[in-house]
């Protein structure tokens, strides 16, 4: 038998694990993953929201009915299911997208295509600016991990099994996907770094945490959820740097192109790690 379908110790622990884990190992693939699904839940969220001109309210509201039926779908789920999981990511993230936009921005002609008047049916937005936003969502989010922290569910994604603890995990996601849109179009339209700047220097800041990850002086639970807060912001400024016109610095490839492209890319990955995960289930069964 060849080394690469032998598995360890601690792999067969884990194959026995993931009978019951609902959530995935936090691998190389699954931060990549996790950038497609930031990304592309950017381009989506402007498709419908700007391009097809729904505006944000009902974007808004339509993409969280998307959410609440994903995430009913991997609350029911028995185990761990790739397709079922980066779904309910990917809602989250054209969730957030909307819900950011609408908290930070109204009807202000610096919001507006050229030659627009509204932003769509309904209120055109609530205009608390990114920064204010960004305080809402944050103090939202801290209010989250304060709730978590006292039903004494671990915060490790990997060791969560129960409902309860699932429910915590997916409100976190949501909030942190919408407070790390508001951060990603700070940076791109207000800190002057511009689409390329803000991507890059969130990007340091991944390198970083990556670094400290060695280092036991840090929890690396803390780290983990650094990184997945500065995920989405890179997220949005490469979703931007994708789709915006070329004057403001972007690319000018259109939010239908460039979402069709990244859905592809997700897709194929979300392929990937459903044939890996039933390998490793295979190989329990074997043993």
């Amino acid at each position: 038998m060849q080394k690469s379908q032998v598995l360890t110790d601690v792999e067969i622990a884990e194959a026995r694990k993931g009978v019951v884990k609902k959530l995935p190992e936090v691998t190389l693939t699954f931060w990549i993953m996790k950038i497609a699904a930031t990304t592309l839940g950017e381009t989506a969220g402007d498709l419908f929201a700007q391009t097809l001109k729904l505006g944000y309210f009902l974007t808004t509201i339509a993409l969280f009915l998307i959410f609440v039926v994903t995430l009913a779908v991997q609350l029911r789920a028995r185990r761990y299911n790739p397709f079922f999981y980066w779904t309910v990511i990917l809602s989250t993230s054209m969730t957030g997208t909307t819900m950011s936009d609408f908290m930070n921005r109204d009807a202000s002609a610096k919001f507006l295509s050229h030659g627009a008047t509204s932003l769509g049916w309904g209120p055109q937005g609530l205009g608390l600016g990114y920064p204010g936003g960004a305080a809402v969502l944050i103090s939202i989010l801290i209010a989250v991990f304060g709730v978590w922290k006292l039903t004494g569910v671990t915060f490790v994604i990997h060791d969560i099994v129960t409902f309860r603890g699932e429910a915590l995990f997916w409100s976190a996601i949501l909030v942190s996907n919408t407070l790390g849109t508001s951060m990603g179009d700070f940076l791109s339209d207000s800190s002057g770094l511009g689409y390329g700047g803000g991507a890059a220097l969130v990007a340091s800041a991944l390198v970083v945490l990556a670094v400290l990850m060695r280092a036991s002086a840090v929890p690396n639970v803390l780290l983990f959820w650094i990184a997945f807060v500065l995920t989405r912001p890179l997220g949005a400024t490469a979703g931007d740097f994708l789709t915006k016109p070329a004057a403001k610095g972007g690319l000018d490839l259109g939010t239908a192109g460039s979402s069709a492209v990244l859905l592809a890319i997700l897709f194929g990955l979300m392929a990937h790690a459903h044939v890996q995960e039933r390998k490793k289930r295979a190989a329990l069964a074997m043993t």
